[in-house]
């Protein structure tokens, strides 16, 4: 007899929940402790505020203009990193990172074009010497950040996790980035609300899924307004300012990694990422800065 055992943990700075169907308590405990591990392994990895991670060496040979052999795990995640870049234009750029250098989401003021555009010369991946296993900057001072596609890895990896420990029914969140393994034992499929961008207390909408990822990306978890105007942590790395037209996009689809960096990308696009979803034709929900919502995934309204 499968029983529900939730247990909730914090990492890579978010509230983080497992629910999982075993068939006893012991199990519950190990699996979760196992799944918890690899997760903490992998912000330790590549955790940017950690003096021992291996993206700090990373950016250190950044800093210093030099190059640096990774491992397996970190070039894979740099193919993927560079696949987004390209097939977004240079939208999602992992070199952006440094932007937040000038942009302090805790204070109520906008940065200085000067500074903006002291930093522009140091972003863009295609600044980047990348041939695996080795990684070249021949610009000192330039970093790379995995924060766009981290968390969303790490879920893909939990998920992964769980199969090969025998987990046939459950979901994984790790902060709004979800990964369901199987529904319910009796087949029912889990019933997920999306947050609202502006009214956090209900969800925007409500969506089923039996197996796969749902991720999203909106302007509401960290931002400022000022004159009535919200600037988000969503920057364009071309010109090193807060993205405009969308507050919401929501992607459902097989991998987490993949969803989150779609949906991401559709935010740097602005007003222009609801027709490049439609091409796509991948499953979609999104709400722009009028609350105007519209996509191609049946939705409940929130309970």
């Amino acid at each position: 007899m499968l029983k529900l055992y939730s247990v909730p943990f914090t990492a890579m700075g978010t509230n983080c929940y497992l629910h999982l169907y075993v068939s006893n308590s012991a199990d519950a405990e190990n699996i979760s402790y196992l799944v918890i591990q690899e997760l903490l392994r992998i912000e330790a990895r590549y955790s940017r505020y950690r003096t021992d991670s291996f993206l700090y060496k990373i950016n250190h040979a950044a800093q210093q203009g030099t190059a640096i052999d990774v491992d397996e795990e970190t070039a894979c995640l740099l193919d993927y990193a560079h696949t987004c870049y390209e097939k977004s234009d240079g939208l999602f750029d992992i070199t952006a990172g440094i932007l937040r250098k000038v942009w302090d989401f805790s204070t109520l003021r906008l940065p200085e074009q000067t500074a903006i555009d002291e930093l522009l010369p140091f972003i863009g991946l295609d600044k980047i010497y990348w041939q695996s296993p080795r990684l070249s900057f021949p610009i000192p001072n330039m970093e790379i950040d995995f924060g766009g596609i981290g968390k969303e890895y790490a879920a893909d990896r939990a998920g992964e996790l769980c199969l090969s420990l025998g987990i046939k029914h459950g979901l994984i969140d790790l902060g709004g980035d979800i990964v369901v393994i199987g529904s319910h034992p009796n087949k029912e499929p889990w019933q997920i609300g999306i947050c609202h961008p502006r009214n956090p207390d209900v969800p925007m909408a409500t969506v089923e899924i039996e197996r796969g990822a749902l991720a999203t990306s909106g302007d509401y978890e960290r931002f400022i307004e000022i004159d009535g105007k919200r600037y988000c942590h969503i920057l364009n790395p071309k010109s090193g300012w807060s993205v405009r037209g969308l507050s919401s996009v929501s992607i459902l689809t097989e991998q987490c990694l993949f969803a989150g960096s779609i949906a991401t990308i559709a935010m740097l696009k602005g007003l222009d990422g609801i027709e490049w979803l439609n091409q796509l034709g991948i499953k979609h929900i999104w709400m722009d800065n009028e609350g105007r919502q519209g996509g191609n995934v049946s939705i409940f309204p929130p309970k």
